[in-house]
């Protein structure tokens, strides 16, 4: 059974910071998504098995990163800037047995979820 746990989330003003770590319980394709009340779950950012493939959403190109520590098997998001649009609830989730180069940003492609941690982002 794999296991994701996602830590760092909080209140931080606009034009602030956070950084979100997901530990998982191997090695696998990640991606982080987010949900705001009453949309719908959105991607944020997605990395291969190895980390050298990444995909971003327009909507945090430039603000937010996406790594791995491979010999922890833990994935971060350095949110920089944030705005108060990005206050939702964000979720880390993994595919296993994925390709090399394999990312996606699609919920469905993805086999575990982590909890969620929320953002706030305040004015």
């Amino acid at each position: 059974q794999v296991q994701l746990v996602e830590s760092g989330g909080g209140l931080v003003q606009a034009g602030g910071s956070l950084r979100l770590s997901c530990a998982a319980s191997g090695r696998y394709a990640m991606g982080w998504f987010r949900q705001a009340p009453g949309k719908e779950r959105e991607s944020v950012a997605a990395i291969n098995w190895s980390g050298g493939s990444r995909y971003y959403a327009d909507s945090v190109k430039g603000r937010f990163t996406i790594t791995r520590d491979n010999a922890k098997n833990t994935v971060l998001l350095q949110m920089n800037s944030l705005k108060t649009e990005d206050t939702a609830v964000y979720y880390c989730a993994a595919r296993i047995a994925a390709a090399a180069g394999w990312v996606s940003s699609h919920p469905d492609d993805y086999d575990y979820w982590g909890q969620g941690t929320q953002v706030t982002v305040s004015s």
